[in-house]
């Protein structure tokens, strides 16, 4: 079987809800980071097999294949084609499984995985809305339904439930979620995400036209007094919005390539995929998954959890990452440490190849070996992977 290189990845600074990337369709958002790898990998427009791109809201702008409207929209050749991938909240991480395993087995050399979501302009839930609205029914069929009798599946729910089962105090939740808006703020201030982030050219609400490069949503000012008087999301919970993912705006791309690949095109390996999973857990507590699926994911590398230098696991709610912690034994100053989801956005299905970027970038810059990355998922599913460095170290 032929090994999996990763040979870029790029990401958009993320924008808030209804702020500074609103205005770009998401089509447009994920074109542009197509558009940089091209740029930055010097691959030909025509040597790219296929375009897998993450998207969860598959209704109005980010309908009728959105991968391979991506694709017509950027610098790639017409022939390329592109398909659209939902494993919800870990859908772009999905499609870079998906690139990984198509150049593994040889049947394809050059794949650019990504994703994008536009919150703002896509709001989240609105394809089962309109269902509803429109009397398409719900999406709980009746077998489903005799399984899960009365269970409307919520993902706040199984944040409680998870905090819960796990243990987790309000108290470390709010901890955790300054941590966050301090780390990324850090990071920011330090120019660590600079080579990751693609500049977007943009107009302001006053016509100004304007640059983005810093995600939008990071709050430097945050303070523990404030995020502790906030209301929680559940009467009796422990979830706040501040130890919850902001609604967020935005696109990121890895391309992967096999050996045949980066020798004809003189590309430069960044990272190995090392190896890569993908479980179900249960549905109602439902942001388990991620514990499952790093065992699942170490034990195909034969590695220990000790073995990796960095982990990503997605703060979809604060007590996803702390849950995980705890219950694989993971060392906390290696665990999202330029910041995560609370501080720095979850523009879901762009969401897993947004991580896998930062992933790739901090290994590079502190040059470390091993990466993990770990994304919960709506339905009770979780995907990970271990990536490892290959690159000189950057400085």
């Amino acid at each position: 079987m032929a090994d999996a290189y990763i040979v870029g990845a790029v990401r958009t600074a993320t924008g808030k809800k209804k702020g500074r990337l609103s205005a770009i369709h998401p089509i447009d958002l994920g074109a542009a980071v197509v558009d940089e790898l091209v740029d930055r990998t010097g691959i030909p427009v025509d040597a790219v097999d296929d375009v897998i791109f993450g998207v969860v809201m598959q209704i109005g702008a980010q309908a009728s294949n959105l991968g391979r409207n991506v694709s017509m929209a950027s610098k790639l050749d017409l022939a390329v084609p592109g398909t659209t991938v939902d494993r919800q909240c870990g859908s772009s991480l999905q499609a870079i499984q998906f690139g990984a395993q198509a150049v593994m087995s040889g049947t394809q050399d050059v794949i650019i995985s990504g994703g994008v979501e536009a919150m703002s302009t896509v709001e989240i839930g609105s394809n089962v809305r309109d269902g509803l609205a429109n009397g398409r029914g719900i999406p709980k069929g009746e077998r489903l339904e005799l399984q899960y009798p009365g269970i409307q599946f919520s993902q706040f729910d199984g944040a409680e439930l998870l905090a819960e089962k796990y243990d987790i105090s309000r108290d470390e939740l709010d901890a955790f979620a300054l941590s966050s808006h301090q780390r990324a703020w850090e990071a920011t201030q330090k120019g660590y995400f600079e080579k990751e982030i693609v500049p977007l050219n943009i107009t302001l609400e006053d016509g100004t036209a304007d640059v983005h490069t810093i995600d939008e949503g990071i709050r430097p000012e945050a303070s523990l007094e404030g995020l502790q008087g906030l209301n929680t999301l559940r009467e009796g919970g422990v979830i706040t919005a501040g130890s919850a993912s902001q609604i967020s705006d935005g696109a990121a791309a890895i391309m992967i390539a096999n050996e045949d690949a980066v020798k004809k095109h003189g590309l430069q390996v960044r990272a190995k995929i090392h190896s890569l999973a993908v479980v179900g857990s249960d549905p109602v507590i439902m942001l388990e998954g991620p514990i499952p699926a790093t065992i699942k994911v170490l034990e195909k590398a034969g590695l220990s959890i000790d073995d990796i230098d960095l982990y990503e696991v997605n703060e979809a709610f604060g007590s996803v990452p702390l849950a995980w912690a705890k219950a694989v034994g993971a060392d906390m100053s290696k665990l999202n440490v330029n910041g995560g989801a609370q501080a720095l956005g979850h523009p879901l299905g762009g969401t897993g190849a947004k991580l896998m970027t930062t992933l790739v970038h901090e290994l590079e810059r502190r040059g470390g070996r091993y990466g993990l990355i770990a994304i919960c998922e709506g339905g009770g599913t979780a995907n990970a992977m271990i990536i490892e460095r290959m690159s000189e170290v950057s400085h």
